[in-house]
């Protein structure tokens, strides 16, 4: 389908929106204000989605990307947004989705500020994955929005699979060696972790040769993956190095294993942290979904006696081992949040995957919790655990959004709810 016109606005997942001939066309890349030529469209999810479009005439909004990949890599959907805008349409976009207004902090930095990043290993090339194409691979030469080593990383790694022979993975066929490298930086620290993700484990000849490209590595895994799912998990094994890196976010440190999930921005992540202990009243906190221990951790060191819940038992592990290293008043115990009786806690801080709440919400509407933190990247899931739960018990009271991806649509909220009288 070809058309042509302005784009008018944006759709929920930060996509410009093309009305034509009474139709939606929904545009990568592309931002209100911008002129585009549409050339061709595939239909995906019930929507028309451009495939191939020319910019006529750029919006004022726009700014000059500052990575070359920008337009094809599907990282950064907004990088061509001055970062003022970014951050009025994210706040914009969030009132419109969850229904709630909410001031937005910026990152404190907008390029290097990722802790991680996962590069594909592919017969199609060596970097991240191409917007809208699950078997397209962008060759990397760098990624501003990840760290200014990138290039290194990936020399290392070319040079490495160069001597030892290793197969890149064919997305298609789905064989071959290597899948992932995964790198991982203490931003505030300067650690580096380095994770090989393959299909077969290393000789030990192989293992000697990966030390010696990754030698920068304070710490270095490979990670045998059992399974064909292109994703970049598997069961690490320590090749060289300590089993963990650290970050230190404020006054806080913590561990960095292979299997953690940790906030992918260092430098915003306090603000994250401190909009959540802004909210939180009393001196009892139960953190439900506690993860490794982010939010209970940084709490705790405050002088919050906190209690955390959560399902993964590494996790819990992490959590412990975070709270002994920063010698706070913390206990982590393994549990489901929706299982977990709420006893006499001030209050409950919930950080749910992205489904939401659901059964949990029913579970502190039964309890007699006075305040609840809610912390999401979903706006429509709180959304619905708001319309379908919580309003019944409690009210808004506050709401803080924090630019955690920045170049990207997304955003971080955390708002606050109080019980009705």
């Amino acid at each position: 389908m070809h058309a042509e016109g302005r784009i008018t606005g944006l759709s929920d997942d930060g996509l410009g929106t093309l009305e034509t001939k009474g139709r939606g066309i929904y545009v990568p890349f592309a931002y209100p204000g911008d002129v585009v030529r549409v050339r061709r469209t595939k239909r995906r999810f019930g929507r028309l989605l451009a495939r191939d479009f020319e910019l006529l005439e750029p919006s004022p909004l726009r700014r000059a990307p500052g990575c070359p990949h920008f337009g094809k890599c599907g990282g950064c959907l907004w990088q061509g947004l001055k970062y003022g805008e970014q951050l009025r349409l994210k706040a914009e976009l969030f009132e419109r989705i969850a229904g709630i207004g909410a001031p937005i902090k910026g990152s404190p930095k907008i390029w290097g500020f990722r802790n991680i990043s996962n590069f594909i290993v592919s017969t199609r090339g060596i970097g991240l994955k191409e917007y809208g194409n699950p078997l397209g691979v962008v060759e990397l030469s760098e990624c501003p929005v990840f760290s200014t080593r990138t290039p290194e990383y990936l020399r290392a790694l070319r040079a490495f699979l160069t001597e030892t022979g290793l197969k890149p993975w064919n997305l298609k066929k789905k064989v071959g060696d290597v899948h992932y490298l995964q790198v991982r930086e203490g931003k505030l620290t300067g650690e580096v972790m380095v994770n090989i993700i393959a299909h077969a484990r290393p000789s030990g000849e192989v293992a000697e040769t990966l030390g010696d490209y990754f030698s920068f590595a304070d710490s270095l895994y490979w990670s045998l993956k059992a399974n064909e799912r292109d994703d970049p998990r598997g069961e690490p094994e320590l090749i060289e190095g300590k089993p963990f890196i650290r970050e230190r976010i404020g006054d806080v440190t913590y561990l960095i294993h292979p299997n953690s999930f940790f906030q992918t921005n260092s430098y915003a992540l306090e603000l994250l942290l401190r909009a959540v202990e802004g909210f939180v009243d009393g001196e009892r906190v139960l953190d439900l979904y506690s993860g490794v221990g982010t939010f209970g951790v940084w709490l705790a060191k405050k002088g919050f006696a906190v209690e955390g819940v959560e399902i993964n038992p590494f996790a819990v592990e992490m959590a412990r081992k975070n709270a002994e290293l920063n010698d706070v008043n913390a206990k982590f115990r393994v549990g489901r949040a929706e299982e977990t009786p709420i006893g006499e806690y001030d209050t409950v801080v919930v950080d749910p995957p992205r489904k939401g709440l659901r059964e949990t919400a029913e579970s502190l509407l039964k309890s007699g919790v006075e305040r609840v933190v809610y912390v999401s990247c979903n706006p429509k899931a709180f959304r619905l655990d708001y319309a379908n739960h919580l309003r019944k018990a409690y009210r808004i009271d506050g709401a803080v959004l924090v630019d955690m991806f920045s170049h990207t649509p997304h955003v971080e909220a955390v708002v606050k709810l109080v019980r009705k009288n």
